[in-house]
């Protein structure tokens, strides 16, 4: 799978972590940064990752900040972009299985020291059930192409 992942510095610590056990999984990561502590502001890294899955040249992106609001924000601005915070694995399994998320946002800062690893497994592996839920994914396409 390819996986274009980006956070802010509060999240550093979390991303790098991944960007290794994703790509020893065997998927294609696309790192965006952020690559230091130094502050910066999280909407560019949103930016980044969500431009690539609009353009179809990644799959799934991840997003990590100090609660994960602020890119799940950013993110869901994207069209065909369906972000969720998610900070356990029953939240990270209902967002695909029935929002068919393409976007997971960490909480860097409340995740702790819990590793993540099992997190994004989960995430990366549910797939979407379609059937009601796919009327309602339809209903929120339809609410983007309004604005």
């Amino acid at each position: 799978m390819r996986i274009s992942i980006g956070s802010d510095h509060r999240g550093i610590h979390i991303k790098s972590k991944l960007v290794e056990s994703l790509r020893a999984q065997g998927h294609e990561v696309c790192d965006e940064g952020t690559h230091g502590e130094q502050s910066v502001d999280y909407p560019d890294f949103a930016t980044a990752v969500c431009r690539k899955i609009v353009c179809g040249a990644a799959d799934r992106g991840i997003l990590i900040c100090g609660t994960g609001i602020g890119m799940a924000i950013v993110a869901n601005k994207f069209p065909h972009v369906r972000a969720a915070n998610c900070y356990d694995e029953v939240m990270a399994e209902m967002c695909r299985r029935h929002n068919n998320v393409n976007v997971l946002c960490l909480p860097g800062d409340l995740i702790g020291k819990r590793p993540v690893d099992e997190l994004v497994r989960i995430w990366l592996s549910t797939e979407f059930e379609s059937g009601r839920h796919q009327r309602r994914l339809e209903k929120i396409e339809s609410i983007e192409q309004q604005r």
